[in-house]
């Protein structure tokens, strides 16, 4: 259970760095432009809704994987998802992106927390 307490930290926490200093970083001065797509009001507002969305659903994972009596195959299948994210972050970046850490650390986690 350990194992799983951990994974949703790293969850928890990759949700909060992601949905306020991905926004502070990315998306607002993304949406300051409004040029192109940008220039429509709805697409700024899916953007920042989508971005957010990402976060709740992090959070989402981090709640299935420490609830009590999850099913190990839904743990191990949420873990396996943030792993596969984590390392195709780090491979598709370069390993520039400060997330993979986080998010392959809850995948592995998790994964343990499914096996054991």
């Amino acid at each position: 259970m350990t194992w799983l307490w951990l994974s949703a930290a790293f969850m928890v926490t990759t949700a909060g760095v992601h949905s306020v200093l991905g926004y502070r970083r990315l998306i607002a001065p993304l949406l300051q432009r409004r040029d192109g797509p940008l220039s429509e009001p709805l697409t700024r507002r899916i953007i920042r809704f989508a971005w957010h969305a990402t976060s709740v659903l992090m959070l989402i994972s981090a709640v299935a994987v420490a609830w009590p009596g999850t099913p190990s195959g839904l743990v191990a299948v949420i873990g396996a998802g943030w792993l596969a994210t984590g390392l195709f972050n780090v491979a598709y970046t370069k390993g520039q992106h400060i997330a993979w850490p986080a998010l392959s650390g809850a995948g592995i986690f998790a994964l343990i927390g499914a096996l054991t």
